[in-house]
């Protein structure tokens, strides 16, 4: 349990202190390249739904905490579980990464619009501001800030319905917990032999 709870410390720690800085140093849409036309730090905010999506309205940000909430509870049980089991370190590391990318952006969506004012595209945020933050509790903004936008171009004209229109990939902008709960997810799937051993025999009887 020790090296799941530094895995998840780690991100935690990492994820929030890159946000806070995007957040009170960058206005709103701000964006700087880090390595030449591919990689930026841009900062946008998002509803808390990985890779920008959203869930409209204030109930379905609401509804989305909640549930956040109780997926993070269900993940931790199921870290601890495997953890008593004597389970490998693989599983561990892939569940551990998938819980603290959950922790950090509920932290963002429970917490930021309490502690912040609203960002804007004139104005910086500021910690703490005397008429109170932008939003209720578990109604804050996703922080995001990675934005690889490895290819921009526009698709052939004579591609139906798209055809002119700006192509870029990859367009989504994420966040250190995005990436945690992605990479934890994929390991998962690639190594669901390792990480589930007799799965598939279980499945055949």
């Amino acid at each position: 349990m020790k090296k799941a709870f530094w895995i998840v410390f780690l991100i935690l720690v990492l994820d929030q202190v890159l946000k806070i800085w995007i957040k009170s140093t960058f206005y709103l849409g701000e964006s700087h390249p880090v390595i030449g036309h591919w990689f930026y730090l841009h900062f946008t905010e998002n509803e808390g739904m990985a890779f920008g999506m959203k869930l409209g309205g204030q109930w379905g940000k609401l509804m989305l905490s909640i549930f956040r909430l109780f997926a993070i509870v269900a993940i931790f049980i199921w870290l601890y579980n495997v953890t008593k089991k004597g389970a490998g370190n693989l599983l561990i590391v892939c569940i551990a990464l998938i819980l603290a990318g959950a922790i950090g952006n509920i932290l963002d969506s429970a917490f930021y619009g309490l502690f912040f004012s609203e960002s804007s595209f004139m104005q910086l945020a500021t910690v703490f501001p005397k008429g109170g933050g932008y939003a209720s509790f578990l109604h804050g903004k996703v922080v995001d800030m990675f934005y690889f936008p490895i290819i921009e171009t526009h698709f052939p004209h004579w591609v139906p319905i798209f055809g002119g229109d700006e192509l870029v990939f990859f367009r989504p902008v994420f966040n250190v917990a995005d990436s945690a709960i992605t990479t934890g997810v994929l390991m998962l799937i690639v190594f669901q032999k390792k990480v589930f051993p007799g799965a598939g025999s279980e499945v055949a009887k």
